[in-house]
């Protein structure tokens, strides 16, 4: 890992974090009010694919959260770039709330595969669809792979398992576009300006959150919130630069250590 620098940007998980679903951390509002008080940048960094980015703003802005469209990051966004990118026709395994981020792309006669969390359509004859796409040679594009969420009623399976599935049915490695891959985390900072030894990423997921971060070369906090679990902590290697209660604990430790 490069040399520290002087901290300039805080990027922060959403559900799980500041959030989950419908209800706030306890604090979380306050605590990022502190946390903009000061000269550091925040961006907002999600893997959700359970609603479009508007819809996820509504959400936040009826929390009280304050929030602007430009400071949010999804791998919704990424992955609609790499399917403009490649300039193909997907099929969308994403949940029906998702689809306005994909407004004007194609995706008559599929040729590729994207596949986020989508509960109402991961059945049998959708999937086998996907399946059969792949082995005509379509790609397998992943929004990401999470193995699980939280949820108000508890934790609840990710696309993860969906994806290895597909991945391990037809010997088709995915693509992934969301946390914790590095060029996700490059992407994130890059309307800041601030290179990943000036930032630090704040999250509720050890691997996707935290580990992808510091592999992108900056520092992970991890919380005990959303889908936190006894031991996280000890998943991943290096551990966590911090392990603590929640946002507004992360905050404390920034605003008293890192600046």
């Amino acid at each position: 890992m490069a040399a520290r620098r002087a901290l300039k940007a805080v990027l922060v998980d959403l559900n799980g974090t500041l959030h989950i679903e419908d209800a706030a951390v306890p604090g979380a509002q306050e605590a990022l009010k502190r946390l903009r008080g000061t000269s550091v940048m925040v961006r907002f960094v999600t893997n959700t694919t359970k609603e479009s980015k508007q819809d996820l703003l509504e959400r936040l802005r009826k929390l009280e959260f304050e929030i602007s469209e430009d400071e949010i990051f999804t791998s919704l966004t990424a992955a609609r770039s790499l399917v403009e990118q490649k300039q193909v026709r997907p099929m969308l395994l994403v949940d029906d709330r998702a689809l306005p981020d994909f407004k004007g792309i194609q995706t008559n006669d599929p040729n590729a595969v994207v596949i986020g969390l989508a509960p109402e359509h991961f059945h049998y004859q959708v999937l086998n669809q996907a399946f059969r796409l792949l082995l005509d040679g379509a790609p397998l594009i992943a929004i990401h792979k999470a193995r699980y969420y939280k949820r108000k009623d508890g934790l609840a399976l990710g696309p993860g398992p969906f994806v290895t599935a597909l991945e391990y049915a037809t010997d088709t490695p995915a693509t992934v576009v969301g946390k914790p891959e590095t060029t996700f985390f490059l992407e994130a900072l890059r309307s800041t300006g601030c290179s990943p030894e000036e930032a630090v990423m704040i999250g509720d997921d050890c691997r996707d959150d935290v580990g992808g971060a510091q592999s992108a070369g900056m520092l992970g906090i991890l919380v005990k919130t959303g889908k936190y679990r006894a031991a996280d902590e000890e998943k991943i290697s290096p551990p966590p630069y911090l392990t603590c209660e929640s946002f507004p604990k992360a905050v404390d430790h920034i605003l008293q250590h890192l600046l």
